[in-house]
């Protein structure tokens, strides 16, 4: 804990001790003044007891303010999110409607401090302290699956929110240039000479890992070899001369610094663009990966910070249809099903739709490909070569 935050912990102490104690002692004075009244009651003038009933009355209003004031200091409450990159447009529209309707339900104010960035960086924030989250919601279950082995998640966090705890989801998009120069239309084109890929990194970014198995999954899960999936990858990476820490860097060097030949971002990120007046032809391919967002209650930090029960509650309600047709507004696929059929026009449908699980699960995904001296690493030392 900073010093700053020892200081801000002793000031509430200090305060709400005073506070305890000035109202304890008004109390003490109001029993003595309540034995007094009486005996005055039957041996002096009116005018004396006029005078005793307004010190009383003067007496209950402070004893009144006092825990006033102490009831006030728990009204307020504040929730830490920390988030992957491109949730904030969603989050901007879903928190107030959830502090409203927990003000009208719980007469409580809550204020939300919040978080957002590249999914691996706010991963191993949270890990090392740096971060206090109270709620997660991140690019993959793999972040939260490393936060519960630093201890501070508990187990089984996937079974205890609807949907094994996803609450978003998305599939990979290909963006090219304005009338799509260099042919590109497959996963396989992006191995072609002369294209240059913008890309993330698998080390700080979720949509680097996501895109990664895209690749190597529409390989393998198409009859291809681990061989030829190891080749083709190299050859991507090979093709990619920078990985960006994020999937909002990675579009705005290639929609607002014009950089690249193609982008491989999440389809609700290539379709936002558009509706800001970045207008590019892009692709959904076939094959495709289903990209799922987990969200958690960081079992550690909300106990630390008394806020478990809101904290849980803010998590039910991003799985409510209010919040998810929020989420569909920015071209997630949703995931609660009233509103996954009302939406389900404005999605391509995939022929071949494959998930984390087919490529073996999380801990066999980050053993196998993300660890060090795994196969990505194997792959950037290769196509550096």
């Amino acid at each position: 804990m900073s010093k700053s935050q020892q200081l801000t912990q002793l000031s509430k102490f200090l305060s709400e001790a005073m506070q305890a104690y000035a109202m304890k002692a008004l109390q003490t004075i109001q029993l003595s003044y309540q034995h007094t009244i009486r005996s005055w009651f039957n041996r002096h003038t009116v005018q004396s007891f006029v005078s005793l009933f307004l010190i009383g009355a003067f007496l209950s209003i402070a004893v009144a303010s006092c825990s006033g004031s102490s009831s006030a200091s728990k009204n307020d409450v504040k929730l830490k999110l920390v988030s992957f990159s491109v949730t904030k447009a969603a989050h901007d529209q879903i928190i107030p409607k959830f502090v409203e309707k927990w003000k009208q339900e719980h007469n409580q104010n809550v204020t939300f401090e919040q978080s957002y960035g590249g999914s691996g960086t706010q991963t191993a924030a949270i890990i090392a302290g740096s971060q206090e989250a109270d709620i997660v919601h991140l690019a993959l279950p793999l972040d939260v699956n490393k936060i519960q082995q630093a201890g501070l998640i508990k187990s089984g966090w996937e079974i205890k929110a609807p949907r094994s705890g996803i609450v978003s989801r998305s599939v990979a998009a290909i963006v090219t240039r304005q009338g799509n120069p260099k042919g590109i239309n497959t996963w396989a084109d992006l191995a072609k000479d002369g294209v240059k890929v913008i890309a993330a990194n698998p080390k700080t970014s979720g949509i680097a890992i996501w895109e990664f198995l895209a690749f190597w999954g529409s390989v393998t899960l198409t009859g291809g070899d681990e061989a030829t999936a190891l080749d083709y990858v190299t050859k991507v990476y090979k093709n990619t001369s920078i990985l960006t820490k994020d999937a909002r860097e990675a579009s705005d060097l290639f929609f607002q610094k014009g950089e690249g030949d193609v982008l491989i971002n999440y389809e609700n990120e290539v379709i936002l663009a558009e509706r800001t007046g970045t207008k590019l032809p892009y692709v959904v391919p076939q094959v495709n990966i289903s990209i799922d967002n987990p969200v958690a209650v960081v079992d550690k930090n909300v106990d630390k910070h008394g806020t478990r029960e809101i904290a849980q509650a803010f998590v039910d309600f991003l799985y409510s249809t209010e919040a998810q047709r929020e989420f569909a507004k920015l071209q997630y696929r949703p995931v609660n099903p009233t509103v996954t059929q009302e939406v389900a026009s404005q999605h391509p449908p995939i022929k071949t739709l494959f998930t984390s699980q087919d490529l073996g699960g999380w801990d066999i995904i980050q053993n196998k490909f993300f660890g060090d001296g795994a196969i990505f690493d194997k792959v950037q030392a290769a196509s550096k070569a």
